[in-house]
C-alpha cells in the first residue's frame, strides 16, 4: 500500500531551520523528522513512498541519495514550489493507482496504530479517514458523530477539541475533489467530503505532536528523551 507524505512546504514558523533546509529534513533525536514518519510506516508493514517535494526539495533528495533506509522504497516526487497541499496531492495522482493509500504531513509524528486505522477505513467503506487527536485548544477543531466528521474548521484559535492530526487513508475519488495546485486539501476538498458524509474520523488518545515553532521541536525532543515514541 502506497503512503504519501507532503514535505514541501516553507516551514516559516520554523524559521531558524527552514532558511537553509525544509521542515521535514529538522532533525529530532539525530534524525530528520521525515525520517522518524518513514520508520513509522515500515515499523507497521508499509514500505512504498511517494514523498511530494517542494521548498529546498534538493536537500531531501541529496539525503536519500546518500542514505537508503532498509526495507523500504521511496519515490521523490516534485509538486512544485509554491503549490498548495491539495495540489501536491493531485500532481502525484498519475502515480497512485486505484486502491487506498496512506497520507500524511511531513511535520508531525504520532504513534497511531497504523493497521487499526486502516481496518476502520475499510470496514466503513468512505472517501477518507483522518486521525483526530486532542492537542492544546491554540489548534482548531472537528466535530465527530457516529464515525463521520460533521464540521471542519482548520486551525480557529476559538474552537476546542477534536482537531486534524494527519494519518490519513485515502481513497483516490478524492483527488477529484481538488481543483488545482492553488486547493488547499484541509479546505474545499475535507469541507465538501464532510458535508457529503464521506469523511470519518478515527480517534487516536495516544502521543501526537507536530513541528510548526521551535517550542514544538523541544516537546518532540523530550518525547524521544524520555523514550515515549517508538
Amino acid at each position: 500500500m502506497k503512503v504519501v507524505i507532503l514535505a514541501g512546504g516553507y516551514g516559516t514558523r520554523l524559521s531558524e531551520y527552514t532558511k537553509t533546509i525544509p521542515k521535514p529534513m529538522v532533525k529530532i533525536s539525530n534524525k530528520p523528522i521525515l525520517v522518524h514518519i518513514i520508520n513509522w510506516y515500515v515499523k507497521h508493514g508499509f514500505n512504498d513512498f511517494y514523498i511530494a517535494l517542494g521548498y529546498k526539495g534538493n536537500v531531501i533528495r541529496q539525503y536519500f541519495k546518500n542514505k537508503k533506509i532498509k526495507n523500504c522504497r521511496i519515490n521523490l516526487v516534485d509538486t512544485g514550489l509554491n503549490t498548495m497541499t491539495g495540489g501536491r496531492l493531485k500532481k502525484l495522482k498519475k502515480f497512485l493507482g486505484e486502491e487506498d493509500f496512506f497520507m500524511t504531513y511531513g511535520d508531525g509524528l504520532a504513534n497511531v496504530n497504523l493497521k487499526k486505522l486502516l481496518k476502520f477505513h475499510k470496514k466503513n467503506k468512505k472517501l477518507a479517514t483522518l486521525t483526530a487527536v486532542r492537542p492544546p485548544a491554540r489548534f482548531g477543531a472537528i466535530k465527530i458523530n457516529n464515525k463521520f466528521v460533521t464540521y471542519f474548521k482548520e486551525k480557529s484559535k476559538i474552537d476546542e477539541g477534536w482537531i486534524n492530526g494527519g494519518f490519513f487513508v485515502i481513497n483516490p475519488k478524492l483527488l477529484n475533489y481538488i481543483k488545482s495546485s492553488n486547493t488547499f486539501f484541509e479546505r474545499e476538498p475535507l469541507i465538501n467530503a464532510s458535508n457529503q458524509k464521506q469523511l470519518l474520523a478515527y480517534k487516536h488518545e495516544g502521543i501526537w505532536q507536530c513541528m510548526d515553532t521551535k517550542r514544538d521541536k523541544e516537546i518532540l525532543e523530550k518525547i524521544f528523551k524520555k523514550k515515549k515514541f517508538i
